[in-house]
């Protein structure tokens, strides 16, 4: 369900408590959405359409990974909730599935990056990589960063192309500084300087050639401020869905990409990073379209 952020409890009392001014066009905040369906739920309807748009049949599927913030507290719920998820999607002939959750919003570019390494090394041949996520109190929607929503987004992981919205995945890589993690509330842009060199060591490309940058739905102050810190051009960069679709947790950058292909603004052979910051963490993908 789509919901204005004017709908949000007590949100002038939330504004003053973050000690900043009342100004949504600023921030960027527009629409969010809303779910009465629970993570697994989300997963599933995700997943399965993924599937069924990119032709393959389940059986072909050999790999799952799950990325989101709210897995089972409990150990013991885990294999009911990884058994829901495999149900739900038919994957019968599934031989490795694992869950991501320790890298926060980064979740889904870590586990694209796991999946690329697997299929790479030839020991599994479609992996389905698959994030979802909802907001559990009401409370924690709008936070100073980013106004929150729930959503989920997949795509597979093949060793061949497959299906119209297929890309070239040329390279991924992260960055983190283990001295901040959890100590310090701030994303640091030379993380993604050293993403960013990482990658053009990979592929021989650097930033300059790159066609759109799709990034976290953050505060539009913060990702615009962060990422030219970065190296990236404002004709770089992709905002639009930051009042159009909130912040999707990790899902963001595939969303957006996503959406980004649906107005028509896709180029043929374009270049496509999708990255994500945290505090002391940063994720990137370079995607060609082919």
């Amino acid at each position: 369900m789509e919901e204005s952020h004017t709908v949000i409890a007590d949100l002038a009392d939330r504004v003053a408590r973050y000690a900043i001014p009342m100004a949504p066009g600023t921030w960027g905040w527009g629409s969010y959405f809303r779910t009465d369906r629970s993570v697994v739920e989300l997963a599933i309807a995700s997943g399965n359409a993924t599937i069924e748009a990119s032709g393959v049949t389940r059986e072909s599927v050999d790999g799952l990974v799950v990325c989101t913030s709210s897995f089972p507290p409990l150990v013991d719920d885990h294999a009911g909730f990884l058994g829901a998820v495999l149900g739900g999607l038919e994957l019968s002939a599934v031989s490795f599935a694992c869950g991501i959750t320790l890298n926060r919003c980064n979740n889904l570019l870590a586990g694209l990056h796991l999946a690329k390494a697997l299929v790479q090394a030839g020991s599994h041949r479609r992996i389905l990589v698959v994030t979802a996520d909802r907001v559990g109190d009401e409370a924690s929607r709008l936070e100073k960063f980013a106004l929150f929503s729930d959503g989920a987004a997949s795509c597979l992981v093949c060793d061949d192309e497959r299906g119209a919205d297929s890309f070239d995945m040329l390279a991924s890589a992260s960055a983190q500084d283990n001295g901040v993690l959890g100590v310090r509330d701030q994303i640091d842009s030379r993380l993604a300087i050293e993403v960013n060199e990482k990658l053009e060591r990979a592929t021989g490309i650097p930033i300059t050639k790159v066609t759109a940058l799709l990034a976290a739905n953050l505060v539009r102050p913060l990702v615009v401020m962060k990422e030219r810190q970065a190296g990236f051009t404002s004709d770089q960069l992709r905002t639009g869905n930051i009042e159009r679709r909130g912040h999707c947790f990790s899902a963001d950058p595939l969303i957006n990409l996503i959406d980004l292909m649906a107005t028509g603004e896709g180029e043929s052979d374009g270049l496509y990073l999708l990255a994500s910051s945290v505090p002391g963490a940063r994720h990137g993908v370079l995607l060609r379209k082919t």
